[in-house]
């Protein structure tokens, strides 16, 4: 169940905010959807209203996918939401075939040319792109 989690998770998300089908919120996310980003409210109505008013320039790539019994993890970039691009791992609880819980951390994306590591703050693990060389 754990993989099929994680795949149906990224699915919605990509539905939702690639593709920007408002029908996914029906599909994916359950009544009452809890919140836990202190700055949104509870219900599925935000997220029609957010997808509603995204700029033409908006994007979202998700990225690598966890998943632990009921709980996905989403790591993922987000374009044309702040002035800068945003890093965030969304979380989410699955009961029952629908999202019913979200938390999220959000960071402004860096350049890699100026972390003190010299890595990208999203993309795929370092060991994964050395083995595909």
């Amino acid at each position: 169940m754990t993989s099929s989690n994680a795949q149906w998770v990224k699915q919605a998300l990509i539905e939702l905010f690639v593709k920007r089908d408002l029908s996914a919120i029906d599909r994916y996310w359950a009544a009452p959807y809890l919140q836990h980003n202190p700055s949104l409210p509870d219900g599925v109505e935000l997220l029609r209203d957010i997808v509603a008013g995204l700029q033409p320039d908006f994007s979202y790539e998700p990225g690598m996918v966890v998943a632990q019994g009921d709980m996905v993890m989403v790591h993922g970039r987000y374009s044309g939401w702040r002035p800068k691009p945003v890093v965030a791992v969304d979380i989410f609880l699955v009961k029952d075939g629908r999202m019913v819980e979200h938390w999220d951390v959000l960071q402004e994306e860096v350049p890699s040319y100026i972390t003190k590591s010299q890595r990208p703050m999203f993309g795929l693990p370092q060991w994964t792109q050395e083995s595909t060389k």
